[in-house]
């Protein structure tokens, strides 16, 4: 079980997020820490199931809009909304 180090991974990055302002996070799907709409079972049988990671979750409830790799297009509109 390796819970307790992608818990103290997620708040390392949540507190990185925090510390330079980050707004925006884009994260890799599928990842049982940073997928952001699916995540694997944890048993390496490439078994995905709907949720999020921890470290998404984290990030999420920091205030900070979470993209997967498959939404560079969003998070590109997200960013130049952002400099509007």
């Amino acid at each position: 079980d390796v819970s307790a180090a992608f818990i103290e991974g997620a708040q390392q990055a949540r507190e990185l997020a925090e510390r330079e302002g980050c707004a925006f996070a884009l994260l890799k799907e599928n990842s049982p820490s940073c997928g952001t709409h699916r995540i694997a079972d944890g048993a390496f049988r490439a078994i995905r199931r709907p949720g999020q990671g921890v470290t998404a979750a984290l990030l999420r409830a920091a205030g900070l809009r979470v993209f997967s790799e498959g939404e560079m297009d969003a998070l590109a509109a997200a960013l130049h909304d952002l400099d509007a």
